[in-house]
């Protein structure tokens, strides 16, 4: 395998799972862990495979090519350990970013807004976003540097990443192998990606409604 093929099966192991699965055994369960730990754990990988990569998982595991309890309790401890180094490099970089304070490219005003956002509204932040692609990966990062508090960070980390790894691996389980998502599996990933971000815009709608009618009043 040269590494355009390697870097092809990184990628898009979603695509390759069940050949993977059947050449390499064992030795699957580390690959996926590694996927799910770096789509999480590393601020510049947001495009790796994740909720897709969890259903086709989900699947193989329905017909006998995975261990279902041994998958989900490995990727939630990848995705749980991955938002953990995550908020760690983005705590890190905070007290950093405070050194800015007198340049041009640092809003102070902002980044407390920011820290208050995540003190406030952190916990369903941080549970939402794991079911929203590229979302997943920044929040932890910016929850870091906003200086959310640790514990109640971890608290709906470990919240989050067990949901999103049980639900999608558990539909993939279910319903993977149903002829109807076999011939429509790219219209069921796009709805894995649409349908979970739909709270999310409904509420940023409802913000920008409230502000318009909270400036419409005070026009008044």
């Amino acid at each position: 395998m040269d590494i355009t093929q390697l870097i092809d099966l990184f990628l898009h192991l979603d695509r390759h799972l069940a050949d993977v699965t059947r050449d390499y055994g064992a030795w699957v369960y580390a690959l996926l862990f590694a996927i799910i730990f770096v789509e999480t754990g590393l601020v510049v990988m947001p495009f790796l495979p994740g909720d897709s990569l969890l259903f086709v998982a989900g699947t193989v595991a329905a017909v006998g090519g995975l261990d279902l309890g041994v998958l989900i309790v490995l990727l939630i401890c990848a995705a749980v350990l991955g938002d953990a180094v995550n908020y760690s490099v983005g705590r890190f970089f905070g007290p950093k970013v405070f050194a800015w304070e007198q340049s041009r490219f640092f809003n102070r005003a902002a980044f407390d807004r920011t820290h208050q956002f995540y003190e406030r509204y952190g916990a369903i932040t941080i549970i939402v976003a794991r079911f929203l692609p590229f979302v997943r990966t920044f929040a932890p990062f910016v929850a870091g540097i906003a200086q959310m508090s640790y514990p109640r960070f971890a608290l709906f980390n470990v919240v989050g990443g067990v949901l999103w790894v049980s639900i999608l691996s558990a539909l993939g389980f279910l319903f993977g192998n149903t002829s109807w998502v076999k011939a429509n599996f790219a219209l069921v990933t796009l709805a894995m990606i649409i349908i979970p971000g739909l709270p999310a815009v409904f509420e940023v709608l409802r913000h920008i409604w409230r502000a318009r009618r909270a400036r419409g009043a005070d026009g008044s």
